[in-house]
């Protein structure tokens, strides 16, 4: 069968989760053959490319766009741009990005939808703090969650109570995201949204400040912190 981008998308998926299973897991040797792996799947797509009437591009090209975006994101590594802390290239970083993006029209924009559930809903609660819906220390959960070792297990709890009761934990989780999302968007859309005006949804504080995102994937040469 000839492959195409589409039928590889399964190999992909699968390679990443060894490599996240090696990484979290095992040791030097699974993690060396893992990354391997992984970036044989980078090859055979760009590879694939080349030989696709349509797209037209190789490695190196691959190569060189992943350089120009590095460098037009980074500024302050790559060129002269002096930012002094790290809210200075947090809030750079944004201005990069809505640049180089001129569409997109919210904080949700970008925000791949076919991520697993959990990872959806930290992404989404990410932009819900960068633009004051929501506060960045959790302050209102009223579970006193310290570590990781403390939320496994009550997650794990929460998904073995919904399976005894036949419910399905990752769709529950994505329309509650999906809901969330409404509300950001309907938020935008109203500007007195940003300082709580109309705004009713449990666990959300409009009144709160504007919290920082640092979970935006490649952000580099973040300033130590020197306090």
């Amino acid at each position: 069968m000839e492959q195409t981008h589409a039928s590889l998308v399964p190999y992909l998926l699968e390679e990443s989760h060894e490599l996240v299973e090696a990484i979290e897991a095992g040791g030097r040797e699974e993690l060396l053959e893992e990354l391997g792996d992984v970036l044989y799947q980078v090859l055979f797509h760009a590879d694939l490319a080349a030989h696709t009437a349509g797209e037209d591009f190789d490695l190196q090209d691959v190569a060189a766009s992943l350089t120009r975006k590095l460098e037009g994101r980074h500024p302050h590594v790559f060129g002269d741009l002096d930012l002094a802390t790290a809210d200075d290239v947090a809030a750079a970083w944004d201005g990069f990005k809505a640049t180089e993006k001129p569409g997109r029209t919210s904080v949700l924009d970008g925000i791949p939808q076919g991520m697993p559930a959990l990872a959806l809903a930290d992404k989404v609660l990410g932009r819900a703090q960068k633009i004051g819906l929501l506060d960045a220390d959790g302050a209102d959960f009223p579970l006193p969650l310290e570590s990781e070792d403390e939320l496994g297990p009550l997650l794990l709890a929460i998904v073995s109570a919904a399976k005894a009761r036949g419910l399905d934990s990752e769709r529950a989780l994505r329309t509650a995201v999906r809901g969330l999302q409404d509300e950001i968007r309907a938020a935008e859309l109203d500007s007195a949204g940003l300082d709580g005006a109309g705004f009713d949804s449990a666990g959300f504080d409009g009144a709160a400040d504007a919290a920082t995102d640092f979970s935006d994937a490649g952000i580099i040469g973040l300033p130590a912190d020197n306090d």
